[in-house]
């Protein structure tokens, strides 16, 4: 069944396509498996709360009539502001139009959330794009540019907000600069999500051509309840498609946590128990709770635009198990610095088991992907990385270093990790706080950070090793917990290229030398991993050794080894020194980056001429075909780099999609002829 829905008609509509309803929740409280919801053009301000599920084969589908048209929103408009002084004005708007929840009341807190300075869940919206919120009238007075942001020139657009307890209002001044306000569209956040049921296991809902913005979303960590504009709240088979999603106060899009009552920000609220601890912990409870591959996960986030989101994209723990993540463009999140803490990326997911996140394009956030934990049998492959290391000169200072960040971040996890045939641009590239991953057919024109380090808790005189678990393959089950022993990394056929160090962050890396998170390493190449040792030479501590007795050994914990073979290193990239099969160049100057033509993504580098015109020789540049069985499987858990269904991987496919020969180039492009077509 067909139900219709449109915000110009009148009330009390029937839902047919000539009495449609005029509020989207109206066919969400009837609509049933193998129903469809299609929404006419509009502004929709409400929270939709879908109310049943549906099945595998009779999924419900909520359709934008128009790809974009049908516009849910979680604020509302802010009219009648009064001139306070110069381009400060003030406005207020009653309590009773937030009902029980006043993102005005309410701080962003949780789990990893760094409070250094009041933050509420609410934002007040210039036009469409979130100000800058402050700690008192005076700032706002001032006016001035917000350092650390990403966006110095809209930096100065601020606001304050306090309570009229007695007239039970909330009270909003604001910096509209140039602006007059009563002559712009000012809005305000005052839902907390868009389309998020508010029940579990609500099933297979196809999400498609919506416009989706503006929630006062809290804090996401991995150990409390996640929300986000969007999300299936712990459910199985969702299809969220062909959407464009932003200004979320902190995430866009969640495929994770459940409420566990008692294990939710416990860390945050006891302080007793480490927060690695009480993640531990909520892993353990989720599989008790229910947390399997036959009811939760395996969602699709396909073609959505997702952009300027306080902390992530798309962010998940333990719901987003078995899913996929694919053609989205992913893009300034977290550019007004505004929020800070250990949970911030284009997309962050814990737990990501057997998920592909394929062919998306991520740029300008404060760190790209960032698979933490559990990233066991997980898949990223064709995807374009750029400018997720602060893209602007004028970020390049002290207040805005520390977010600095990366291209791919994997930590403490034991894999199998397999990231093939991506472009790595930004000035890092990866880092590597963890083991069990595999590198294939990349293009990486960035460094390596925190290789054999960035695995403890950071206890200043105790040891406080993070154990973190593993599972058995393809499922859910917790096979076991280990620390990580650093080493079990794979570099197949990739080329590594050295871009030119930027001043600031070559200081930054000096002053991180000895940190224990993170050396801040700008040298492109695997050179990081000459700590760890060959097969042959860690192999060598087990001959004639039985495994038995009270003889104590260092052999089980000391670093597992590394492979590298048919790796290209330009422009002064450094391979490690054990790599035999490699061809390095220091001759020729390569250069590499993106450019926008036509609203189309190309990347421009030189590379290919010079193998073409014989300056890098070709032959040189080429290596063996790679499958599944040519790789070591991940230690820990003993599984093979393989597809989620157990299936082994032939690396004859290169970034577009073209057929690789038996001969192919390293690097993620079969030959540079398909450099005229776009990237993106």
């Amino acid at each position: 069944m067909n139900y219709f829905v449109d915000c110009a008609a009148k009330a009390g509509g029937d839902g047919s396509e000539k009495k449609p309803f005029n509020r989207i929740q109206l066919a969400a409280d009837v609509a049933k498996a193998g129903d469809e919801v299609i929404v006419a053009p509009g502004v929709y301000r409400e929270k939709v709360d879908p109310k049943n599920g549906g099945t595998k084969e009779k999924p419900i589908v909520y359709r934008s009539q128009k790809i974009l048209g049908a516009h849910i929103s979680g604020a509302e408009k802010l009219e009648s502001w009064k001139k306070l002084e110069g381009s400060v004005y003030t406005a207020r708007i009653s309590n009773k139009i937030f009902g029980d929840y006043n993102p005005y009341k309410t701080l962003v807190s949780g789990d990893w959330f760094i409070a250094y300075y009041i933050a509420h869940t609410g934002d007040v919206y210039l036009n469409g794009k979130s100000m800058y919120e402050v700690q008192n009238l005076e700032e706002v007075k001032k006016g001035e540019v917000s350092i650390p942001s990403w966006d110095h020139e809209f930096s100065i657009y601020k606001w304050f907000t306090e309570q009229d307890e007695q007239k039970d209002e909330t009270v909003f001044y604001a910096n509209f600069q140039d602006k007059d306000p009563n002559k712009e569209n000012i809005e305000i956040s005052v839902r907390n999500s868009c389309f998020f049921p508010s029940q579990k296991e609500i099933n297979y809902i196809t999400f498609s051509g919506f416009t989706v913005s503006q929630a006062a979303t809290q804090w996401a960590p991995p150990t409390a309840f996640q929300e986000g504009i969007i999300g299936p709240h712990w459910a199985k088979g969702w299809i969220i498609e062909d959407c464009e999603v932003y200004e979320s106060k902190c995430s866009g899009i969640s495929l994770g946590k459940y409420l566990q009552p008692g294990d939710d920000n416990k860390w945050l609220k006891t302080k007793y128990k480490d927060g690695t601890q009480t993640q531990r912990d909520c892993v353990c409870r989720a599989q008790v709770e229910g947390w399997t591959k036959e009811k939760i996960g395996s969602h699709i986030v396909r073609r959505c635009n997702i952009h300027d989101c306080g902390q992530t994209g798309i962010v998940g723990h333990l719901g987003g198990a078995f899913s996929i993540i694919e053609e989205n463009h992913i893009h300034h999140i977290n550019n007004k610095q505004n929020l800070a803490g250990a949970e911030i990326g284009g997309i962050k997911m814990h737990a990501a088991i057997d998920c592909i996140f394929r062919k998306n394009h991520i740029h300008h956030c404060t760190r790209g992907l960032w698979l933490d934990w559990q990233a066991q049998g997980t898949r990223v492959t064709q995807n374009l990385f750029h400018d997720n290391v602060l893209p602007k000169e004028y970020n390049q200072n002290k207040e805005s270093l520390p977010g600095s960040a990366e291209d791919l971040f994997i930590e403490v996890s034991h894999g199998p990790t397999l990231v093939d045939n991506n472009i790595f641009l930004s000035d890092k590239a990866v880092k590597l706080a963890t083991q069990g991953v595999a590198l294939v057919h990349n293009l990486i024109a960035g460094s390596f950070t925190a290789v054999g380090r960035g695995v403890n808790n950071g206890s200043p005189t105790r040891v406080s090793p993070r154990y973190t678990p593993y599972h058995f393959p393809h499922q859910t089950e917790v096979k076991g917990f280990m620390t990580i022993l650093h080493g079990d990394c794979k570099f197949y056929n990739n080329i590594f290229i050295q871009q030119p160090l930027r001043p600031m962050l070559v200081q930054d890396m000096e002053n991180h030398k000895k940190d224990e998170w993170d050396d801040a390493n700008l040298y492109a190449g695997t050179a990081p991993f000459d700590f760890c040792p060959t097969f042959e030479e860690w192999k060598a501590q087990f001959e004639g050794y039985c495994g038995m007795g009270s003889v104590t050994t260092d052999r089980y914990y000391s670093e597992l080894p590394v492979w590298a073979e048919g790796n290209v290193y330009l422009n002064g990239a450094k391979p490690m020194k054990k790599e035999k099969t490699l061809f390095c160049d220091n001759k020729n100057k390569v250069t590499i980056g993106v450019e926008e033509k036509e609203g189309k993504i190309y990347l421009k580098t030189n590379l290919y001429d010079l193998l073409k015109n014989g300056s890098i020789p070709e032959a040189d540049a080429k290596c063996r075909l790679l499958k599944t069985d040519d790789i070591e499987m991940a230690f820990e858990p003993e599984e093979k780099y393989e597809n989620p269904d157990g299936s082994a991987i032939t690396f004859d496919t290169d970034f577009f999609g073209k057929k690789r020969g038996s001969s192919p180039l390293a690097g993620a492009f079969s030959d540079g002829e398909e450099l005229k077509n776009p990237l993106f």
